[in-house]
């Protein structure tokens, strides 16, 4: 079984985050590139967000639950991206136990509820689709708030299960950990004894959080091909086909490397893949989101252009 702190065990008080390089000259190439790269996500979805909010003809169940995606993309990044640039430019690359704890948290609470939440988006397209006439007398504000917070308290409850379970494990050295953030199974393999029961946790929590999330969506764009398939406008039906398609293109960037990373066992780990992997779904996903659902949409770019003129007219 797993031991507590506080147990006749030497405990490791700070943990050694390697990173993706220790050579000077490309920690400062990768700090570039990973400066950009944050701060066009975040600046991209905090631009999202803030034009839905403003814009009253985007009060909609739709771009409210973008609006939601891209405050939990913001979150997402800003809980690993911030600390790995300063690792890059500094030769101190150590977090605390419990900053480690900390980060396993909340990284691990917005993913999950980011998993669950794309169920939400599924099931928005399928009742806008499928019952065009009803979309607004079903998906109701108040049911949105409801399908919202149920999604975070999943996310936050899970994560805790998973986090509980990894940081009690013993851990009396080495204390490096081949990565560039405390992420689960990266952290577990420093444990000093058998891992297999937290192992078989985390494969019952992804069959919750992932298997089951995938399948509903599955189900839901089953159904709403079948919808769409009963159009007869040729162009209302290559609308809806891209609707669904920056929705499944998402789902698919973001679940597949995410699956990868929690849905195998421990002995098949491989520290320099897996950093690719997880820098994958947890940077480029939250910037590919912006583009794929919303950058191109003419709403968005039309309350763009509003708040521009706006602008220009107060200058």
């Amino acid at each position: 079984m797993w031991m507590l702190p506080g147990q006749n065990q030497s405990w490791v008080s700070e943990f050694i985050l390697l990173g993706f390089s220790s050579d000077a000259t490309s920690n400062k190439i990768l700090f570039i590139a990973f400066l950009l790269l944050y701060l066009i996500s975040v600046l991209a979805n905090g631009l999202i967000a803030t034009l839905i909010c403003l814009d009253s003809h985007l009060h909609t169940p739709m771009y409210f639950f973008l609006c939601i995606l891209s405050l939990l993309d913001m979150g997402y990044v800003t809980t690993t991206m911030p600390q790995m640039l300063v690792h890059l430019l500094t030769h101190s690359h150590t977090i605390s136990f419990a900053g480690c704890w900390l980060q396993m948290y909340v990284f691990g609470a917005l993913g999950l509820t980011e998993c669950v939440f794309f169920v939400v988006m599924a099931y928005d397209r399928y009742v806008a689709i499928c019952y065009p006439l009803h979309y607004t007398v079903i998906l109701s504000w108040g049911l949105c708030m409801q399908l919202v917070a149920g999604t975070w308290a999943c996310g936050f409850l899970f994560s805790l299960i998973h986090t509980f379970f990894t940081m009690s494990l013993p851990y009396c050295g080495p204390n490096t950990i081949n990565h560039y953030f405390c992420e689960g199974p990266s952290v577990r393999s420093l444990a000093c004894m058998d891992t297999q029961l937290i192992e078989l946790v985390d494969q019952v929590l992804s069959v919750f959080m992932v298997v089951t999330p995938l399948s509903l969506i599955l189900a839901s764009y089953i159904r709403i091909t079948l919808a769409i398939l009963k159009i007869k406008s040729t162009r209302s039906r290559c609308k809806a086909f891209s609707t669904c398609s920056s929705h499944l293109t998402v789902v698919t960037f973001f679940y597949a490397p995410a699956a990868y990373i929690y849905m195998r066992p421990d002995s098949s780990y491989n520290p320099e893949q897996d950093k690719k992997v997880s820098l994958f779904y947890n940077v480029f996903t939250a910037l590919l989101n912006p583009v794929v659902y919303s950058l191109r949409n003419k709403d968005i770019k039309g309350a763009l252009l509003k708040v521009t003129g706006h602008g220009r007219a107060i200058l």
